[in-house]
């Protein structure tokens, strides 16, 4: 499966950081993870440091799928917002996700401080009204998040423009926030997989899978045969042609990094993740060296070469709206990309068993705009099936939503 276009700044920021050997003899494991992007690395590193034997299967180079093309925006703010959760799934329910998100945010920094060298950055994000028609339902969000305790201020218009500089209705600024490289987080915790005993294996791609009440069995293309107590599917958008049901429609984002601004220039933009409420919505954050990360341009297209052709036009125009709130900034695409991404009716993400496969196989879909904040929940979420332990989020992210 093809998940991206164009010339992916953290590919060609890092190159390929460091081998993992190829699997060359048949294999038994208590887990197995299928996927190396962050997802498979969070996963992965969570259940090794708490005792498992872990084994990493992917099929690509290490974080050479969709985790490339992350803009990697740490927000526990849902693509749904807080308000229209709660009328979806109840209000406990919302509050629940919502603070699980921001508590990932914090598990994600105390992780970054501990493998070090990711250009994690703690951050603000700003969510502002594109539209006036747009205002009331903003600041109802707002208000609904205050009155739970959450770190929100809300600013009018004369307060954005004299704060940003840009001219919008309003706006909710929230903490916590951060951003990251997801692709040296990626290879940062797989290393530490593998230095810990774990294994990690590349360019090994799984085409036959068997369960049973008492183990997984895979088979590869080159024959090899794999068997373990416990299977984690965290292979990304590819996830999907695993299981029958349709769990989520692919979608294709753009994308596009500057060359490093002067940082008298950025202003606030320095420490804030930018990102509206027009769908499909326009998002932008700064770089550990300055540069400006801005993606959006969402669409429906699912067809690799349609999604290539159409990376240049999408970044001329990201850029023209960035422009036009910033004209004082030189906003000149240096790199662009186009990535696959899933979206879920209602924006949450997909962690468990699917009855398809049995309780020993367990599905890790972070899918949505923040998904690597879902990817550290999942990792616990994960690590608690194994586990057989309760957690509170396995109903709600589970399969059974879908019934």
């Amino acid at each position: 499966m093809d998940l991206k276009s164009g010339y992916p700044f953290w590919a060609i920021r890092n190159g390929l950081m460091q081998a993992f050997p190829p699997l060359q003899q048949d294999l038994r494991c208590e887990v197995v993870v299928i996927g190396a992007g962050i997802t498979a690395a969070l996963i992965a590193d969570q259940l090794l440091q708490h005792g498992h034997e872990v084994a990493v299967i992917e099929q690509r180079d290490v974080g050479w799928g969709s985790t490339a093309a992350s803009t990697a925006l740490l927000q526990y703010e849902i693509d749904t917002p807080m308000r229209e959760l709660a009328k979806r799934h109840g209000l406990d329910a919302a509050l629940l996700a919502y603070r699980a998100c921001a508590q990932a945010i914090e598990q994600l920094q105390e992780l970054a401080a501990q493998v070090g060298e990711v250009d994690f950055r703690d951050a603000q994000s700003l969510y502002y009204a594109s539209r006036r028609r747009h205002l009331r339902p903003l600041l109802e969000e707002f208000e609904l998040r205050s009155r739970h305790g959450f770190a929100v201020d809300w600013l009018d218009a004369e307060g954005v423009a004299k704060d940003y500089g840009f001219a919008a209705p309003g706006a909710i600024l929230s903490t916590p926030a951060a951003s990251m490289d997801p692709y040296r987080m990626a290879y940062r915790l797989l290393g530490r997989v593998q230095a810990q005993g774990g294994r990690v294996h590349d360019r090994c791609r799984v085409n036959h899978i068997e369960s049973n009440a008492r183990h997984v069995h895979l088979r590869t293309t080159e024959g090899i045969n794999i068997r373990c107590r416990h299977l984690v599917m965290a292979a990304g958008y590819a996830s999907q042609r695993w299981l029958q049901q349709r769990v989520a429609r692919n979608r294709s984002s753009y994308a596009f990094v500057t060359d490093p601004l002067p940082a008298d220039a950025l202003g606030p933009l320095r420490n804030t993740l930018l990102w509206e409420t027009a769908r499909p919505y326009l998002y932008l954050r700064s770089t550990a060296d300055n540069r400006l990360l801005i993606g959006g341009e969402d669409d429906a297209v699912d067809v690799p070469l349609r999604r290539d052709a159409q990376v240049d036009r999408k970044a001329k125009r990201l850029a023209g709206k960035v422009a036009r709130l910033f004209p004082h900034l030189p906003i000149q695409p240096t790199f662009a990309w186009a990535g696959t991404f899933a979206e879920t009716e209602d924006g949450l993400p997909f962690f468990g068993a699917h009855p398809q496969w049995g309780p020993r196989v367990h599905f890790a879909m972070a899918y949505g705009g923040n998904g690597i904040t879902y990817s550290m929940i999942g990792a616990g979420l994960v690590r608690a099936a194994i586990e057989r332990r309760r957690h509170p989020l396995a109903q709600l992210f589970s399969f059974q939503r879908l019934d």
